[in-house]
C-alpha cells in the first residue's frame, strides 16, 4: 500500500491538469510545490506575468490607438514600474485563487516543500523550516518545469542585469534595454519594452531567429521591428558584459552595445538537479530535461511520468496541460484519444505571432504542389476601424487536394484568430470553407476569406 495513488511534483500547467484528472478518476493525489503559492513558473514568473505585463503596457502606452492618434499618443504620460506591477499582482492573486479552489473541490492535497526521490516509489519532502517527511505513491508525475539558464559570464545583479524570471519584479522602467537571446521569451520582452518607447537592442548569436516560423511571417515581423527602431544584432556571439553604471555588451564582431539595463533570455534548463532522480533510476540530458515516450509521457521508469517544460519541446502552457492529462489517464488505465496532428503556437510579442500547420518551407521540402493566399489587416474594414497599419495572414493550400496546409498570422489578435485555421486544418478542410462561408463583418477574421480568395484566384489561373 502507498500513501497516495499519484504524487505530482510541481503545480504548473501540466502538474495541475494531471492532479485534477487523477482526482476526477477517484484517485488520491498529493501535489508538492516548492514555491510559496501554487501555480508554478507559469503563474508566478512566466506565462501569466509576461502576458499581463504585455496587456498593461499596450493599454497604458495607448499602443492600439497610435494608428489614429500618432506615435506620441499615450493613455498615461509617465509610466513607472508600479503601474506595470499593480495589474500583475491582481491577476496572479486571481490565478492562484482559482487553482486553490480547483484543488480543494477535487480533494487534491498540497504540500509546500522541496521533493527529492529516495527510491522509485518514495519521495522525501523538506519543508521551509527544515523538517522532512516521506511519502510513497503508486505513480509520480515530474512537472517541476525549468529555470533560466544563467552562464557565469553574465553579471546578474537584480538591479540592471536580469534573467527572464527576475524581470517581472522590475523596480524601474529603463530608457534603454539590451536583450540577449532572440527566442520566444527574448522576442516577447524586447517588443513589450519597445512598445513603452524604450530603446531596445536584440542580440542573437545565430544569423536568424524563430526559425520554426514561416519565413515570410518573420520578414513582416522584422520589418515592423525596424520601423520601431528596434536594433537587431544577429550572427555574432557576446564576448563580454561589463556593468559600470550602465551595461556595456561587446560582441564577437567588435560591435559594442550600451544600455541602462540588460535582460539575458538565452535558454532555460530543467529544474531537476535537486530531485535526486538517480534514486528513482531516471537520467537527464545536459540541460536537465527528461526523455519520455511521447504517446504516454512515461520516463524510463514506467510508473514515473514527466510533462511540461521539463521534457523540452514544444514547452507551451497549452501543450503542457494536455500532456499532464494524458499522463494521468495512462497511469490509471484510460486510453486517451490520440492528440490532433496540428496544434497552434502563440508568441505574445508586439505584434502577436501565431501559426499552425506547415510553413511554406516545409511544404516545399515535402514537394507538395501548393499555393498561398495573403491578406493584410489594413485591407479589412475592421482593420481600418482599429487603425491598423500592419498585420498579415498567410494561408497555404494544396493545389491537388485543395486542403489547408498551414495558417500563419502576424498582427493584432493573431493568437485568437489562429483557432479558425486550426479547426479547418484538423478537420481536413479545404479552401472552399473560406470562400463559401460568411464571416462576421467587420472583423479581422474576415482576413480568412480575403486570403482564401487570394489563393483561389492564383489556383484558378494555373
Amino acid at each position: 500500500m502507498h500513501d497516495y495513488d499519484m504524487i505530482v511534483i510541481g503545480s504548473g500547467p501540466s502538474g495541475r491538469r494531471a492532479a485534477i484528472q487523477s482526482a476526477k478518476l477517484g484517485k488520491s493525489v498529493l501535489v508538492v510545490e516548492k514555491g510559496r503559492r501554487v501555480g508554478g513558473v507559469s503563474v508566478h514568473t512566466g506565462t501569466i506575468p509576461s502576458k499581463t505585463l504585455r496587456e498593461t503596457v499596450l493599454n497604458l502606452a495607448g499602443w492600439r490607438e497610435r494608428g489614429f492618434y500618432g506615435r506620441s499618443y499615450r493613455v498615461k504620460e509617465q509610466i513607472g514600474a508600479d503601474d506595470l506591477m499593480a495589474r500583475m499582482s491582481k491577476t496572479l492573486d486571481h490565478e492562484v485563487e482559482v487553482l486553490e479552489h480547483q484543488f480543494s473541490r477535487n480533494a487534491v492535497r498540497t504540500k509546500r516543500g522541496h521533493a527529492r526521490f529516495v527510491g522509485p516509489h518514495e519521495v522525501e519532502i523538506k519543508g521551509e523550516s527544515g523538517e522532512t517527511q516521506n511519502y510513497s505513491a503508486a505513480h509520480f508525475l515530474i512537472a517541476c518545469g525549468t529555470r533560466p539558464f544563467r552562464p557565469d559570464y553574465v553579471p546578474f545583479n537584480e538591479v540592471n542585469v536580469f534573467d527572464s524570471d527576475e524581470i517581472v519584479d522590475l523596480k524601474k522602467v529603463p530608457r534603454s534595454l539590451t536583450v540577449i537571446g532572440a527566442g520566444v521569451i527574448g522576442v516577447e520582452y524586447a517588443t513589450i519594452f519597445s512598445a513603452l518607447d524604450v530603446a531596445v537592442t536584440l542580440i542573437e548569436p545565430r544569423p536568424t531567429f524563430l526559425d520554426f516560423l514561416d519565413k515570410e511571417v518573420i520578414e513582416e515581423f522584422v520589418h515592423d521591428l525596424r520601423d520601431r527602431n528596434v536594433a537587431l544584432r544577429l550572427g555574432s556571439p557576446v564576448t563580454s558584459i561589463v556593468v559600470n553604471g550602465s551595461v556595456t555588451t561587446t560582441l564577437g564582431n567588435g560591435r559594442v552595445v550600451k544600455s541602462e539595463m540588460l535582460l539575458f533570455a538565452a535558454g532555460r534548463v530543467g529544474a531537476t538537479d535537486v530531485l535526486n532522480l538517480e534514486a528513482a533510476g531516471i537520467d537527464t540530458d545536459h540541460r536537465g530535461r527528461i526523455t519520455v515516450t511521447p504517446e504516454t509521457l512515461q520516463t524510463s521508469v514506467p510508473h514515473i511520468y514527466a510533462a511540461g517544460d521539463v521534457i523540452g519541446f514544444p514547452s507551451l502552457a497549452s501543450t503542457s496541460m494536455e500532456q499532464g492529462r494524458v499522463a494521468a489517464c495512462h497511469a490509471f488505465g484510460l486510453q486517451p484519444s490520440p492528440p490532433p496532428e496540428f496544434f497552434p503556437y502563440g508568441i505574445y510579442s508586439v505584434p502577436e505571432i501565431s501559426t499552425v500547420g506547415m510553413t511554406e518551407e516545409e511544404v516545399r521540402k515535402r514537394e507538395i504542389p501548393y499555393e498561398c493566399g495573403i491578406a493584410r489587416f489594413r485591407e479589412t474594414s475592421r482593420g481600418h476601424i482599429m487603425g491598423l497599419n500592419s498585420g498579415m495572414m498567410k494561408l497555404i493550400f494544396s493545389t491537388k487536394t485543395r486542403r489547408l496546409l498551414g495558417a500563419h498570422i502576424v498582427g493584432e489578435g493573431a493568437t485568437e484568430l489562429i483557432h479558425i485555421g486550426q479547426a479547418v486544418l484538423n478537420l481536413k478542410g479545404t479552401i472552399d470553407y473560406f470562400i463559401e462561408n460568411t464571416f462576421n463583418y467587420p472583423t479581422l477574421a474576415e482576413a480568412y476569406k480575403i486570403a482564401g480568395l487570394d489563393a483561389w484566384n492564383r489556383m484558378v489561373r494555373q
